[in-house]
């Protein structure tokens, strides 16, 4: 199993409409390497759900329930989507102050490549993050 994180801004799609909604397809990626990440995801990785700009913290959980496909949002067939379904709400949200002063999560993609929606995160990562959330998923 693999580990992600994606971003998503509140005010056009927020945790709570993504639960209402129950799966959706991860699309408007157009960055290469954000849609590489996207197409190196498998059924049943799981995912971190990540609000930015607005609150900037890790929400909630995720898992992918279908492989890439084209974005049906897209012009071309370059960029791909996944499926995503929620899986839990975080206990307590992780925010993004939390991660910049938490020394094991030094090296995650968040912080060095904070541009990027769609990250990879280690095994380690991912259960900091869920610790520090006082969330378990598994």
């Amino acid at each position: 199993m693999q580990y992600w994180l994606v971003k998503s801004e509140p005010f056009k799609y927020s945790w709570d409409q993504f639960v209402a909604d129950k799966e959706t397809f991860w699309d408007g990626v157009r960055n290469y390497l954000a849609r590489n990440n996207m197409r190196a995801m498998k059924k049943g990785d799981l995912v971190l759900f990540y609000h930015s700009n607005e609150g900037m913290e890790v929400v909630g959980v995720a898992k992918v329930s279908k492989e890439h496909y084209p974005d049906p949002t897209a012009e071309d067939d370059t960029w791909s989507v996944v499926n995503l379904k929620p899986v839990k709400k975080l206990k307590n949200p992780v925010t993004l102050a939390t991660i910049k002063s938490e020394p094991r999560l030094a090296q995650i993609q968040l912080l060095r490549l904070n541009r990027l929606s769609v990250t990879a995160l280690t095994p380690h990562e991912f259960d900091v993050i869920l610790q520090l959330g006082e969330t378990t998923v598994k």
